[in-house]
């Protein structure tokens, strides 16, 4: 190879693989202080789309489960209503009972017929409870559709359930009003049955939102694995990669530190 003055070949690619090794160096360092692969969009510009998008979904779908973690919510309160309402109507038909025993007097008839009364207000104030402003009975558009998938294109109905229908026989109405003496053991039992569907049907519905929220929660860790595969750094991988590169860029400033004094050899040769 010639001895030139002006152009120092060696000192050239010297600086370029130090410049190389640097930046895989800086590159190292980003990676494992940032604990991801891709620091920059020109990283992984195909892996960081796909990353953004899996992560638009995760949060979908955590929002799915939330909704139908509420959706249960609604359903636990609602079943406490229901198992009330089933209680007061059993009070209700041991009532009907008790006051046909023909030794009871007209003051204890009365007495079980007060209670009666106070049961049925206790019935009427069920029909209007509610969740979060939401009421737990109605009698109109009786469902509530609850997303279970993070596009929401799954449903799951939840029903309302009219609850004021299925005790109007032994509550009665301001123009028919109904009392102890007038209630049959059969209005009492036709109740419960249709609050005992009510009932089954709330537990269905729970049921199947839990499965609903298992299959949401599986979902938020397997895309969460994947998106992890993507954006996360291998530290034990990139650890080594980074000691590689330190010890790349201590060898090139020492090569290049040579190759920048390998000119002075022309010096001598002009003496």
């Amino acid at each position: 190879m010639s001895i030139t003055i002006n152009t120092n070949t060696a000192a050239i690619n010297a600086a370029y693989n130090l410049n190389q090794s640097n930046a895989m160096l800086n590159q190292a360092l980003a990676e494992l202080s940032s604990g991801s692969k891709i620091v920059n969009p020109s990283d992984d510009a195909g892996g960081l789309a796909v990353s953004m998008r899996m992560t638009a979904t995760i949060d979908e779908t955590s929002a799915a489960n939330d909704n139908v973690a509420d959706a249960q919510s609604f359903l636990q309160t609602q079943d406490g209503s229901i198992n009330v309402a089933s209680s007061i109507l059993t009070r209700m038909a041991e009532l009907k009972t008790m006051s046909s025993d023909p030794t009871k007097n007209a003051g204890d008839i009365a007495n079980y017929n007060a209670e009666f009364t106070a049961l049925q207000g206790q019935l009427t104030d069920l029909t209007a409870g509610t969740f979060n402003g939401v009421s737990l009975f109605a009698t109109s558009a009786p469902n509530l559709a609850v997303g279970i998938s993070a596009d929401g294109t799954l449903t799951q109905n939840v029903t309302q359930g009219d609850l004021g229908a299925a005790t109007a026989s032994v509550v009665g109405t301001t123009a028919a009003a109904v009392s102890l003496t007038s209630v049959t053991l059969a209005q009492i039992t036709t109740a419960l049955t249709a609050v005992a569907t009510m009932a089954a049907t709330n537990g269905a519905e729970s049921s199947g939102l839990g499965f609903a929220a298992q299959t949401l929660s599986a979902n938020s860790t397997n895309l969460q694995a994947a998106n992890s595969q993507i954006t996360d750094v291998d530290v034990a991988a990139e650890s080594t990669e980074l000691a590689k590169d330190n010890v790349l860029v201590q060898a090139g400033a020492s090569m290049l530190s040579q190759a920048n004094s390998s000119s002075q050899i022309a010096l001598k040769l002009l003496q």
